[in-house]
C-alpha cells in the first residue's frame, strides 16, 4: 500500500504497474476528502481504510473507489464502487457514492494526486 499526497503524487505508469496485479486492470483506492489524500494498491478497500483510520482519518471522510489507469482522461477513470461506501448512517445506501458533490470532490482530489 502507498499513501498519495500533494507532495508525493503518483503517475499513470505507476498505477498501470499496480493494476497488473488486480483482475480487471484496476487499482483500489480509498480517498480521505478532508485531508485530500488517498491510499492505493491493496486487495481490499477495507485494508486501506484501516490504514487511514489508524493515521487519524475520520470514517465519514473516507470513500472507496476503483481507478482504471488505462481510462485516464475518460469518465471511466474513476469508478465509485466499494463495500466501505455502504453507510446508511451517513446517508449513503449503496456501494457507490450517492452524493454528487462528494463525487466531484473525490474526482478533484484524484486528479490533483495523479499525474500523467
Amino acid at each position: 500500500m502507498k499513501t498519495i499526497t500533494e507532495k508525493d503524487k503518483i503517475s499513470i505508469p505507476e498505477l498501470k504497474l499496480m493494476s497488473e496485479k488486480m483482475f480487471g486492470g484496476l487499482v483500489k483506492a480509498v480517498v480521505d476528502i478532508e485531508q485530500k489524500i488517498m491510499v492505493v494498491d491493496a486487495g481490499l478497500h477495507a485494508d486501506q481504510e484501516y490504514i487511514l483510520l489508524e493515521e487519524g482519518s475520520k470514517q465519514e471522510h473516507l470513500w472507496g473507489i476503483n481507478i482504471f489507469p488505462d481510462q485516464f482522461g475518460n469518465n471511466e477513470f474513476i469508478v465509485f464502487d466499494s463495500m466501505i461506501n455502504l453507510r446508511p448512517g451517513f446517508g449513503n445506501r449503496s456501494r457507490g457514492v450517492d452524493n454528487p458533490k462528494i463525487q466531484m470532490v473525490i474526482r478533484e482530489i484524484v486528479h490533483k494526486l495523479v499525474i500523467p
